[in-house]
């Protein structure tokens, strides 16, 4: 159809022209026709919330994760799918093709009408962990934009089209939850109170950059596990906007865009245990997750990426989990806020630093909870692990699980060193944003198996390695 209506556009405009005009001409744009737009679909119902900080109302009547029978202890490793290694992969065809220039196979290929709705109790928990997360993107972009004062931005470098910026991808979030809440149905989650880490401007924007981190990377790692092929395809649409929103955060810290070749997947319980902490409660008939709430792993020294040399940092963070940086202790001479080139990180397209966050073999002492902790909405969920004694770090960054050993330096503290390894050669594996765990086991993993380390993991956190 569009083939037709464009030659159909070009006989129109063919027989408007007279024979003095026929040679190449640039047309005005017309702009005299207009039509009422047609809404299908009503956004999902949000306001604007009222109050912001920790629970403190009275104990929950119903906690812990949505559970039921549960079959066993953990899902065992098995050898491959055999029909996965019989295709030849020559490069020629194999099977007779459904319709001209289609190749067979493909799920979801077969000409049957989409149906966009969750249709497993997987599907089910993964687009509900993801709406979470929508939520609170909606509320904090609102909340920052309210909570700080012009003349705050602007102190850090943003202006008013930056604060437009922000605003937009507050508005994005309103159709993400509209999309996902109408694939859940009426049991969907809804808006919740939440509280953040963040005194300044400053704070604000690296919490954001972190909390996109790990709402992007939550659903990398399960959108391809999904038995809605429909479904997924919807939160691909939409998880490609939150990848940029993650990059324009990036960029409004003054840190490089995107210093990595592939974005990382995590398991949906990471996902949501660096979540929940910051909601503070939820409607009491909140539909509840089954997802586990991993113990908080603290990084004494996390790089903070509003110093000029951000690694040589102690105890400048305002959260465990997030880990996001604290301003608090930064001399003006410190800063990199205007500082010159090289170590500048205001607002910018992309800079380049002279000093690193981070580097291979620097020394990172940890600090991780003991499980039983209460936390999530109305602190009505509980921290758990399954794992044993703390044994190791696992660097979790593109396509890599990479585990160094963890060297004890009392209970439930310890140091290990960063790693010096690559995703292929050229591109250094820990860098960006990436999630650091401690777990009782190295167990080899890949981005389609990874929440087969769930067993083995003590706590939880984000680094900050570039």
């Amino acid at each position: 159809m569009a083939h037709s209506t464009i030659l159909a556009c070009v006989h129109i405009l063919a027989l408007a022209i007279r024979p003095s005009l026929a040679a190449p001409f640039v047309s005005d744009a017309t702009t005299t026709y207009s039509s009422d737009a047609s809404t299908t679909v009503s956004d999902v119902p949000v306001t604007d919330v009222t109050s912001h900080g920790r629970y403190t109302g009275p104990s929950a009547s119903t906690t812990g994760a949505l559970s039921t029978n549960v079959a066993a202890a953990t899902i065992g490793a098995s050898p491959p799918e055999a029909y996965k290694l019989e295709y030849p992969a020559d490069g020629k065809l194999h099977n007779e093709q459904p319709a001209p220039y289609t190749p067979k196979g493909g799920l979801g290929t077969n000409g049957s009408e989409p149906v966009y709705r969750v249709i497993s109790d997987f599907d089910y928990e993964s687009v509900a962990l993801a709406l979470y997360q929508e939520y609170i993107e909606l509320d904090l972009f609102h909340w920052g934009l309210a909570q700080f004062s012009v003349d705050d931005f602007e102190a850090a470098g943003l202006g008013a089209e930056d604060r437009y910026l922000i605003e937009f991808m507050a508005d994005q979030e309103v159709g993400h939850a509209t999309a996902l809440t109408n694939m859940l149905g009426p049991e969907a989650p809804v808006q919740c109170s939440y509280n953040y880490p963040v005194s300044d401007v400053r704070e604000f924007i690296d919490f954001n950059q972190k909390l996109t981190r790990w709402g992007e990377s939550g659903v990398l790692g399960f959108i391809n596990h999904l038995d809605s092929r429909e479904t997924a395809q919807i939160l691909l649409q939409s998880i490609t906007t939150e990848s940029r929103q993650q990059m324009i955060f990036r960029q409004f810290e003054g840190l490089f865009p995107m210093p990595v070749w592939f974005e990382v997947g995590i398991p949906q319980s990471w996902a949501w245990s660096l979540l929940a902490p910051y909601i503070s409660s939820c409607p009491y008939n909140q539909t509840r997750l089954i997802w586990q709430n991993f113990p908080p792993l603290r990084i004494f020294n996390q790089p903070n990426p509003a110093r000029i040399n951000g690694s040589d940092v102690w105890n400048e963070t305002t959260s465990a989990y997030a880990n996001s940086l604290s301003t608090e202790d930064i001399a003006t001479s410190e800063s990199c806020l205007n500082a010159t080139l090289g170590e500048n990180c205001s607002p910018a397209v992309t800079h380049n630093r002279s000093v690193p966050l981070s580097y291979p073999g620097r020394q990172v002492f940890l600090s991780w909870d003991p499980p039983g902790y209460r936390t999530g909405p109305n602190n009505s969920y509980t921290t758990s692990t399954n794992a044993g004694s703390a044994k190791f770090a696992a660097w979790v960054s593109q396509l890599n699980v990479t585990y160094t050993p963890l060297h004890c330096t009392g209970d439930n503290t310890a140091y290990t060193f960063q790693p010096n390894t690559t995703t292929f050669e050229g591109d250094p594996a820990v860098n960006g944003t990436v999630f650091l765990a401690i777990t009782d086991l190295d167990l080899y993993v890949t981005p389609f198996n990874i929440s087969l380390m769930n067993p083995h993991v003590n706590a939880l956190a984000i680094y900050q390695a570039g």
